[in-house]
């Protein structure tokens, strides 16, 4: 085989027309092979004898796209300094971008013999592991570009490539469960009928399949395990050949670009499928442990683990935080996503022991001119001490905004002294985000997620029912926040049955018209139940995926969420760039504040109704005419005035429409204790509007031409 010298930089397998050269980092390696494996498993090994700044690399001209390859690293085993090389093992490439077969789960691919840890495991993993693919990166986009969707504008829908796509009954057998079957016209037409602009994909990158999980008949549904940050999962192409997943899955982006729909990836930098000290060997470990992964001081053989996965990775080390910008740089660049969800994100900002908010990856990703560019979403928490951050992230970024779902959950269950909170989530959290001149696009607002209980278990279950995990219901969350309506589960109650269909009204209206950035999880349009399960991580089965066979109910939320989207996107003052400000408008001061709070009987909320234990209800007024910021282009906005009326008590409210200084005459735009869509009735200021327990009532400033409901 003819072999060149090759280059350091970049790294990983890059075939271009003279060949493929193949680079890979470790500063404790003493010895690499290049192995290339043919059709029938036949290893060819090669010496890689170059190595410039711990980058060992080899160029092959004979070598192209579809060759399967590994590495097998020589070097020091001895766990209690924290290496673990070991040529017996056959190492995936980290920086790969496509993989082919899957783990078997056999125990060669573990390092050591558990029964003393100091003896490497000398059995060959060669045939029970993945294989790292040569790829050619070429590919047509034609006249693909970013939709370039404003923050303010976004509406993100959180969705799994499996569970939006299994059951759909439109789409071929062979593409259910695929990224062509996001692609088929019929995904992409409910996602543009129900008006998102943003499809935030879970965990693609190549993961793997726990044993644990593989020995119960489940298997790992969510795809937090990621060993490939560069690859697309090979399990969700339809498409046969070795790396046909990376051109399915570009063709999944520019179909759903050409849609005018973004794609966000969940990302999962904070932790690889390794697993702990007991885990398997497959890529890092076997490389250089010491240098991806951050050890135990007192015992370098342990991690130091803030996920709840067995280990984490050492963010403070170059080599890593290269890994992670080079991989969300090629993500961008190559397979042309427009942002990302990350996963765990205070353990990306651990460089030592605290979190750090002005952490080497924080400063990294601020000055890179393509990934400070796109849409960054934190998970503002980890397991570790002092890990939840809310609120604490830099201005570059987003935040999944926990205590937002916390406090419209307890608004809506009917909880005391839950007004307030309630209040500033709706209206932007400006005491979380504006200390440091962030916006309102700062929190991205989310009632319900992949993990926890759906919308519809949300308000039919007050406690998890996890017990098909195989866990003995000990995994998930205890404390949900939900409320059964009156009944555990299913029933057939009328009573029952009309309140929960209004209770998921509710919980939608507030989420779709409050200012941030509204993330609706898949599937809640429609209803989905997973029957109680609220960690439903391990179910790759009905239990998780959508059921398209959509009942009554199903149909008639799926109108309403769509129809509160248009109304988002039709009026800029439910979706402001800015945060209220709460002064009078005018130079007089005689109008109107930009935002202003009123009791049932239209007068303006005193701090004791702010305290008071058992207030529910609340009527927020909304200026359409004090937007102070213009537009993208630069024009003077403004927009309809709107009462957001709440009635989260358990009695029915009349509520006072406030006089003709706010406007002379209102239209019903919402009632969610109704089934029917509204008459868009008018009624003139002062009139009284009955408001039914636990509902929701939107009326819109009406034009100067409409006739006022006299009632």
């Amino acid at each position: 085989m003819r072999t060149w010298t090759g280059k350091p930089y970049p790294l990983g397998a890059t075939y271009d027309v003279s060949g493929t050269n193949f680079a890979l980092f470790s500063e404790v390696a003493e010895a690499v092979e290049l192995v290339l494996l043919d059709d029938a498993g036949h290893e060819t090994r090669v010496p890689m004898t170059e190595i410039d700044r711990s980058a060992w690399h080899i160029h092959l001209p004979d070598v192209g796209p579809g060759q399967r390859y590994g590495y097998r690293v020589s070097g020091p085993f001895d766990p209690a300094a924290g290496h673990r090389c070991n040529p017996a093992k056959l190492l995936l490439d980290p920086y790969a971008t496509a993989f082919d077969g899957a783990l078997d789960h056999h125990e060669s691919l573990y390092g050591h013999h558990f029964a003393d840890g100091a003896e490497p495991n000398t059995l060959d993993s060669a045939g029970h592991t993945m294989l790292s693919v040569v790829t050619d990166r070429g590919f047509d986009w034609g006249d693909d570009r970013p939709p370039g969707h404003p923050y303010a504008e976004s509406v993100i829908y959180e969705g799994h490539v499996r569970g939006l796509t299994r059951t759909h009954p439109a789409l071929p057998e062979e593409l259910r469960g695929t990224y062509a079957g996001i692609a088929h016209p019929a995904i992409l037409d409910h996602l543009t009928g129900l008006g998102v602009t943003a499809l935030e994909l879970m965990p693609v990158h190549q993961f793997i399949q726990d044993g644990h999980l593989a020995e119960k008949g489940l298997s790992n549904y969510w795809g937090y395990n990621t060993i490939g940050f560069f690859a697309p999962h090979n399990a969700y192409a339809a498409a046969v050949g070795r790396g046909a997943q990376v051109t399915e899955f570009k063709q999944m982006v520019k179909a759903l670009h050409a849609a005018g729909i973004e794609v966000i990836l969940d990302v999962v930098y904070n932790h690889t499928a390794e697993g702990n000290d007991k885990g398997p060997v497959l890529a890092f470990k076997g490389i250089d442990n010491a240098a991806y992964y951050r050890l135990v001081d007192e015992d370098r053989s342990q991690y130091y683990d803030t996920t709840g996965t067995g280990n984490s990775l050492l963010m403070r080390h170059p080599n890593v935080l290269q890994l992670i910008m080079d991989s969300l740089r090629y993500w961008v660049q190559e397979m042309h996503v427009d942002g990302f969800r990350f996963d765990l994100a205070a353990t990306l900002a651990r460089q030592f022991h605290e979190v750090d908010r002005l952490s080497a990856f924080f400063d990294v990703i601020q000055q890179d001119p393509v990934i400070s560019r796109v849409k960054l979403i934190a998970e503002p928490w980890d397991l570790g001490e002092g890990g939840y951050q809310v609120g604490n992230f830099p201005p570059l970024w987003s935040e999944w905004n926990g205590r937002y779902r916390d406090a419209v959950r307890d608004y809506w269950r009917g909880a005391d002294g839950t007004l307030g909170e309630f209040a500033a989530r709706i209206t932007g959290s400006a005491d979380l985000y504006e200390h440091d001149r962030r916006r309102p696009l700062a929190s991205v607002n989310f009632v319900t997620a992949h993990d926890g209980f759906t919308l519809r278990d949300l308000v039919s279950y007050d406690r998890k029912h996890n017990e098909e995990n195989g866990e003995d219901g000990r995994d998930g969350e205890d404390h949900n926040r939900s409320w059964n309506c009156g009944a555990e589960g299913e029933t057939d109650d009328p009573g029952i049955l009309a309140l929960r269909e209004r209770q998921q009204r509710n919980l939608m209206t507030t989420l779709i018209l409050s200012q941030g950035i509204p993330m609706i999880s898949h599937g809640d349009e429609l209803g989905r139940t997973q029957g109680g399960n609220n960690n439903a991580y391990c179910q790759d089965n009905p239990t998780t995926w959508i059921d398209w066979n959509v009942d009554e109910p199903g149909r008639r939320l799926l109108e309403f969420t769509s129809g509160l989207i248009r109304l988002r996107r039709d009026h800029p003052v439910l979706r402001r760039r800015r945060f209220f400000s709460g002064r009078a408008a005018g130079h007089t001061g005689r109008l109107p504040a930009d935002v202003e709070w009123l009791r049932p009987d239209a007068t303006p909320m005193e701090d004791e109704d702010w305290t008071w234990p058992k207030a529910g209800a609340l009527t927020v007024f909304l200026n359409g005419e004090a937007i102070t910021e213009p537009d993208r282009y630069g024009n003077r906005v403004t927009d309809d005035s709107f009462l957001l009326m709440f009635n989260g008590s358990d009695t029915v409210i009349d509520f006072r429409l406030p006089g003709e200084r706010f406007a002379v005459r209102w239209t019903q735009l919402v009632d969610t204790a109704s089934t029917d869509a509204p008459d868009e009735r008018e009624l003139k200021a002062g009139s009284t509007l009955r408001l039914e327990s636990f509902s929701t009532v939107v009326l819109r400033s009406a034009r100067e031409d409409a006739a006022p409901d006299e009632r």
